[in-house]
């Protein structure tokens, strides 16, 4: 980039100038093109040389004036492309002397990721750099969604009106042409900014609402959430479900499904009224009012499970009316944020699925339990701070033998006494207290860790539980694949175990997951799997290799009907290409009839008991 320093300067005529320690030398190139270097750094205070032609101009011309965003308002964030270290530093000080924040990138192929952690408003590049050109560099801004309206201005001394057009077809903003005062540089990159930024608002405002619902979008409410807590100690919240969604869609087709959909939230926002109400993922509902006394959380879910009663809509010809269940959570019990205050109107959700009404309340712990609980939830927390969770391996072996080594990885905290805890024990403490997320990262950190250590031996293949809002968690997909990448581990390797209680909550979540994870050969297992309508609809929505049943087979065990459900769940995975597995499996009897039943893996006590040490002899395993 090449910039007319504005700078008043006693040495134009090619003396040097400078602070101590600071020696600029001068050359002369052909007009037009003047530049600058130092021996040292440049400092952007520094004075600078100038072309004796170029310091009548540079002498009219007022020092740049502080250029401040509106009110309340960050600072304008720019990044400067450039591989002249002198020129982009000078960039760099003409913008920062203005007020803005410039940060500096030498290498195009850092851009990407300084665009991640800097977030700037505008980037600012030079045309022709070694690598990848600023077309080439704009094309791939550009392709990321995140960038797609961010202003791209390019500095280039090309005089060619052709190479004008190119750098506007390949999506830029702008062009400013070599050489660029700082007046002129600084004011094309205040107006652009301000006007991003204007239409950025726009945007957002216009989209706080869903068109044709008149719901808050589910961005939106969620911030708005965010604020709320942990301030927010009175009214409720309340989740409704629209039941039976999976066998619509497999009967009528997703497109049908979501226009069914669309017209709940109408119902939903018409009831809600002035209260925040969002739609969450595909079938799940939530409605925020701050104000609501104690005395009506139960009648207001009455009204919002009533709304879909006597309501006929109609999909590809037919009337049919939908069912909803209701959850709903007393903020007045407290909630240090909005993620632990969903989290317990999620449980209160599971459980109203088991009640005849359709409705439950959030029920914390007995005070002796929470006491208990609370002794623990401090273990846990500590264990955290200090890695301390450990982690447990249990083979999973086929029936038919050969030497398919896997484990499945359960998480284990080991307390004060030296007492291990499972994870039936600690992960509703976790989900309550809303680090569920946080132990999800530290197992699966562990567990990449370990396929990393065993690179290039016959490694194992990891199933790793995790909940679906962990995986949903923004930049989480990105940072497994890079993990995985980073120490050269195939995705095959690594299995995501995803409950399927939680799968149905968030199946929205879990399908962009998916998506992610699919082409880097990443596999998923759906746990707790038990047949019904909504669960068999899920088997052919999610891209899955694995299914594990439910305990609730193998307890039951002995039961024709619990055996005949079961050879039919079987047969319907398979029937998808899934593989099954058969858990809890603690006596040759159980095992005989899981094999009769067309079993591929069985996992349990009889196989081998969970251990730390992954040496179980899969080759010689006799079942």
């Amino acid at each position: 980039m090449s910039f007319v320093p504005h700078e008043r300067s006693s040495a134009a005529s090619g003396g040097r100038t400078g602070g101590p320690g600071a020696q600029v030398r001068a050359e002369s190139p052909p007009a037009g093109y003047w530049r600058r270097w130092c021996e040292d750094a440049p400092q952007p205070a520094m004075q600078l040389l100038v072309d004796p032609m170029a310091a009548e101009t540079a002498e009219i011309e007022a020092t740049p004036q502080v250029v401040p965003a509106e009110q309340g308002e960050p600072a304008y964030r720019i990044l400067i492309v450039e591989d002249d270290r002198s020129q982009a530093m000078f960039a760099q000080g003409v913008l920062k002397g203005s007020g803005m924040d410039a940060e500096v990138v030498q290498l195009a192929s850092e851009t990407m990721a300084t665009l991640d952690r800097f977030h700037p408003d505008l980037v600012l590049m030079d045309l022709h750099m070694p690598g990848m050109s600023g077309i080439e560099l704009t094309a791939l801004i550009r392709s990321h969604a995140a960038y797609a309206h961010m202003p791209v201005v390019f500095l280039t001394g090309d005089t060619d009106p052709e190479s004008h057009l190119e750098v506007l077809d390949s999506g830029a903003d702008d062009y400013l042409s070599k050489p660029v005062r700082p007046r002129h540089l600084i004011a094309a990159v205040e107006n652009r900014v301000r006007r991003a930024r204007a239409l950025k608002l726009q945007r957002e405002q216009e989209v706080r609402r869903h068109p044709a619902t008149g719901l808050l979008t589910r961005t939106y409410m969620l911030q708005q959430l965010a604020l709320a807590f942990p301030q927010q100690s009175m009214g409720a919240l309340h989740f409704v479900v629209i039941e039976g969604t999976s066998a619509l869609r497999e009967h009528y087709g997703y497109a049908s499904l979501d226009a069914i959909l669309t017209d709940a939230g109408r119902l939903i926002a018409g009831v809600a009224g002035e209260h925040p109400a969002s739609r969450l993922n595909d079938n799940t509902f939530v409605v925020y009012w701050p104000g609501l006394p104690p005395d009506r959380h139960a009648i207001w879910a009455r009204q919002l499970r009533d709304v879909f009663i006597g309501q006929n809509l109609a999909i590809n010809g037919d009337n049919i009316r939908l069912r909803a269940c209701v959850g709903y959570v007393d903020l007045a019990l407290g909630f240090k944020d909005a993620g632990t205050a969903l989290g317990a109107a999620e449980e209160a959700l599971r459980l109203a699925r088991n009640e005849p009404n359709a409705i439950a309340a959030y029920r914390p712990q007995s005070d002796a339990v929470s006491e208990h609980a609370a002794k623990l939830l401090a273990q846990l927390q500590d264990a955290l701070k200090n890695e301390r969770l450990e982690l447990a391996f249990q083979p999973i072996v086929s029936v038919v033998g050969g030497d398919h080594v896997q484990y499945q990885t359960l998480v284990r905290l080991r307390d004060g006494s030296g007492q291990l805890h499972t994870a039936a024990e600690i992960v509703p403490l976790a989900e309550r207290a809303g680090l569920v997320h946080e132990i999800d990262r530290r197992v699966m950190t562990r567990a990449i860790a370990i396929l990393g250590e065993q690179r290039g031996t016959k490694s194992a293949r990891l199933f790793v539980p995790q909940a679906a809002r962990s995986l949903g968690q923004d930049g989480y997909a990105q940072w497994l694949l890079t993990s995985l990448a980073d120490l050269g581990i195939e995705g095959k390797q690594l299995v995501v175990d995803v409950r399927l209680a939680d799968a149905l909550v968030h199946s929205v979540l879990l399908r962009e997951f998916c998506q992610r994870m699919v082409s880097a050969g990443v596999r998923l297992c759906l746990g707790q799997y038990q047949t019904n309508a909504e669960a068999d609809a899920l088997l052919s929505q999610l891209p899955l290799s694995y299914v594990r049943l439910s305990p609730h087979y193998t307890n039951k065990i002995d039961q024709q009907a619990i055996q005949d459900e079961m050879r039919l769940a079987i047969e319907r995975a398979h029937l998808l290409g899934l593989q099954v597995i058969g858990q809890h499996v603690e006596d040759p009897q159980t095992a005989a009839t899981l094999w009769l039943s067309g079993i591929d893996f069985i996992q349990g006590d009889l196989v081998q008991r969970a251990a730390d040490a992954m040496d179980f002899d899969f080759q010689h395993s006799l079942l």
